[in-house]
């Protein structure tokens, strides 16, 4: 099985798999849902620096977890209701599209890995390592 991966520059790979931020804003949308791989991305440069020491265990150009994209909406979209009214209120919802993330794990260790623009293939060989956590 594929396992797909997106490239979140830091502090945000890690709020994600801290289970502060259920929600990563993109500009673009995907029809893609299920697992999905959390790469933090070498970038420093959305830090602050107060980031390092609130989160001094931040990774960078390493797979850190794994969540599972249950939606994505448009951000002029979510007053509709239903399950996932609350991302509307959430404090990391800026849109324009909101990938809303479920089922976050992290890993025991970051994998090591080359990040890549847009939703991408993990490579076979750190593959078979992130599904034996995120089974």
């Amino acid at each position: 099985m594929t396992v797909r991966a997106l490239t979140i520059c830091q502090p945000y790979a890690h709020l994600i798999v801290k289970h502060d931020k259920r929600v990563e804003n993109r500009t673009w949308s995907t029809s893609y849902r299920g697992p999905l791989a959390i790469h933090a991305g070498k970038s420093r440069s959305w830090l602050d620096s107060y980031d390092f020491d609130d989160h001094p265990d931040m990774v960078f150009g390493a797979i850190v977890g794994v969540a599972r994209l249950v939606t994505c909406r448009h951000i002029d979209r979510l007053c509709d209701g239903g399950a996932y009214a609350w991302v509307q209120t959430h404090p990391y919802t800026c849109g324009p599209w909101c990938w809303v993330l479920d089922s976050v794990v992290a890993l025991p260790e970051p994998l090591p890995a080359t990040g890549h623009q847009g939703l991408w293939t993990v490579p076979d060989n750190v593959a078979g390592r992130i599904r034996a956590h995120a089974a």
